[in-house]
């Protein structure tokens, strides 16, 4: 019997037969965008089906060129492009997978000219005013909806999926903040849901019965003048009337300033809307946001808060995901951690797509871990997730493997990064590495520091070893009120006023450790309500944290601080460190350190800082020692991660270094 016998049950639709509840959710790669990579997303997705997945929803696709999210952006519109998208499908089919495809028109979110929406109203995240449509052009906009519908039968898919969430072009009609028509499109609710629910009557009319037709309602606008909870219910029984096969839950438009995916978020944090909205519709309604283990997913399941669940970043991470699950191997699945840095941040920045702790994601055509033609003793130095990331993949490649590290425990920088709050996913990672190196039989040798001696006789050497923190040339440096980033993440007592030195990404992780404030939960923290008490489940009012320290966060460099975060993570940290009251100083010259505290000048102006303890997040330097002696001694010698380039920590970069170095031995 599996371990997860709900998760792995079959799902009868009528017109088609899941084999499982899970669905990959929609993610855009940015490999749709061009016609000639369609070979490497056939290989993304037949990836995922071959693991199993129960239903694949590609990412989005415009009906027309207003619903484009980039000039020239992904579309479906034409016969010529059905015919382009036909050997993604069959290399799905071939691998027992079904798959649908999302049509997303980007309205007023589109980043061109030619944007159009319900209202001319700008989003405050594209610089282009969308134009009003006419009466008659909402007709056509339906129209063009209908028929991508149809060419996607056409291209083989089994379905569609009809994005009506995140605040995309439907939700905009949808919501009063967008629509502000006065004619048959807008007003009362039952005009406003006219565009979504002609879009899939339509739909289901033009492709029949026998086709599967999505709809991904957004559950929790999470934007002032969003959709209450009658209206979303409203909608779903009319979605569902008008022939939808299942209703798909989206959370939070983009413009929303609550996050509802970044690893903050707790786990499954809004499956219980889902929960309530089964209970008003007789159709399978899927559960989204956050579902990242096999555990949560079969408790959502258990407890009748979705018929099916949506996992997108997860099969980033791990195309094997459900493969595991259901061979009860839970334990080797390389779970996502929601960071961001790879994927979401990639699309906003209009870049191809990929996922951190899986840098094959969307270049499984090109980064292909072969057998080895010639196995070869390989020492590893460095157990970070540079060193692990090689160490693994040459060893699943047949190599033998030793890993040197020199603490205690595997992870190099993640075990600081868990510490973070908001960031114990990172935990995750380790795990899935040390369940990787046990099953591999590599040879890890913790608690010890490599040296030229212990290397030699190995085939090659692959230096890992991270980095080491800077220590800025400030008078008073080696104070004992000083401090590293690691000295504080480690557990080292730190006073009640502190000053932070420089604000990269550590810093402001340091600045969250060090104000966070256990006693107020997640929701009331961002504001998160019930949608049945509060209009699209957002309060203006939101709890406010107590700080446990007065923290300043220093830079040199003057200008707006927190620019260098992650695209769409940074402004959750920048806020949360608002909220927690971090006092934010740009433009600093060091002076010194002595007993009364922190010197420092601003705008020629000197200003003593009263702190118990100066923290020191002044970047790193590469911990190389090794690489010298070692290419004396005619080694053969590579270097990855920190060791090889210490700007910021950075470990998208040190994992694909690793895992494109362990394919080239």
């Amino acid at each position: 019997m599996t371990a997860f016998p709900l998760l792995t049950s079959p799902l009868d639709l009528g017109c088609l037969t899941l084999p499982n509840r899970v669905v990959m959710g929609s993610m855009h790669t940015g490999l749709e965008d061009r016609p000639g990579n369609f070979d490497r997303l056939a290989a993304y997705y037949a990836e995922r089906a071959r693991n199993g997945v129960g239903l694949i929803v590609t990412g989005g696709y415009a009906p027309n060129r207003q619903g484009w999210l980039l000039p020239f952006a992904a579309s479906l519109r034409t016969t010529r492009q059905a015919d382009q998208h036909r050997p993604l499908v069959d290399a799905v089919h071939a691998e027992g997978g079904r798959i649908a495809l999302q049509i997303l028109h980007a309205g007023r979110y589109g980043y061109h000219p030619f944007a159009v929406s319900a209202s001319s109203d700008r989003s405050p995240i594209t610089p282009f005013r969308p134009r009003a449509l006419t009466t008659a052009g909402v007709r056509r906009h339906i129209d063009d909806f209908v028929r991508c519908a149809e060419l996607s039968r056409a291209a083989g898919y089994d379905g569609v999926e009809v994005m009506g969430s995140e605040g995309y072009f439907v939700n905009q009609f949808l919501a009063e903040r967008t629509n502000r028509r006065t004619d048959e499109w807008g007003g009362s609710f039952a005009n406003r849901m006219r565009v979504p629910v002609e879009i899939v009557a339509g739909i289901r009319r033009a492709v029949g019965s026998d086709f599967v037709v999505l709809y991904r309602l957004s559950v929790l606008d999470l934007v002032e003048g969003g959709q209450s909870w009658d209206e979303v219910v409203t909608l779903a029984q009319a979605v569902e009337a008008a022939g939808a096969t299942i209703i798909n839950t989206g959370i939070g438009w983009h413009e929303a300033r609550v996050p509802t995916i970044v690893t903050s978020v707790p786990r499954a944090a809004f499956a219980h809307l889902a929960g309530r909205l089964r209970e008003h519709v007789s159709v399978p309604v899927v559960a989204s946001n956050r579902i990242n283990t096999p555990e949560v997913a079969e408790e959502l399941l258990a407890t009748g808060q979705a018929d099916l669940v949506s996992l997108a970043r997860p099969l980033l991470a791990d195309p094997a995901w459900l493969a595991k699950a259901a061979q009860g191997r839970p334990d080797e699945i390389n779970t996502c951690i929601a960071c961001n840095q790879a994927c979401l941040d990639h699309v906003f920045r209009h870049r191809e797509v990929s996922c951190l702790v899986n840098p094959r994601a969307g270049h499984e055509t090109e980064l292909v871990l072969r057998p080895a033609d010639r196995p070869r003793r390989i020492a590893v130095v460095g157990a970070g997730p540079a060193g692990l990331s090689c160490a693994t993949a040459l060893a699943g490649r047949g190599h033998s493997v030793t890993l040197f590290e020199a603490a205690a425990e595997i992870g190099g920088q993640f075990t600081l990064a868990r510490r973070v709050p908001g960031k114990a996913e990172y935990a995750e990672t380790i795990r899935y590495y040390g369940r990787q190196l046990a099953l591999l039989g590599v040879d890890v040798r913790v608690n010890m520091t490599a040296k030229p001696a212990d290397l030699a006789g190995f085939d090659d050497v692959v230096v890992a070893t991270g980095v080491l923190p800077r220590a800025p040339g400030i008078p008073g440096i080696d104070h004992p009120m000083v401090l590293s980033y690691v000295d504080v993440l480690e557990g080292k007592p730190v006073g009640a006023r502190v000053a932070v030195l420089g604000a990269g990404g550590i810093g402001y992780d340091v600045c969250e450790f060090l104000t966070h404030d256990d006693n107020v939960g997640w929701s009331d923290e961002w504001g998160v309500a019930d949608p049945a008490v509060a209009r699209a489940g957002l309060v203006t009012e939101r709890a406010t944290r107590t700080p446990v320290r007065t923290v300043h966060l220093l830079r040199r460099t003057p200008g707006r601080m927190g620019t260098t975060l992650g695209k769409t993570t940074g402004w959750v940290h920048r806020e949360t460190l608002r909220r927690n009251g971090v006092r934010l100083m740009p433009g600093v010259r060091y002076l010194g350190v002595d007993d009364r505290g922190l010197r420092i000048a601003r705008d020629g102006v000197e200003e003593l800082l009263a702190v118990d303890n100066v923290v020191v997040c002044a970047g790193q330097e590469p911990n190389r020692g090794l690489v010298g002696p070692l290419r004396d001694a005619g080694l053969s010698v590579h270097v990855i991660g920190g060791a090889d380039v210490a700007a910021e920590l950075d470990a998208k970069r040190a994992i694909d270094q690793g895992t494109r170095l362990a394919a080239r031995l």
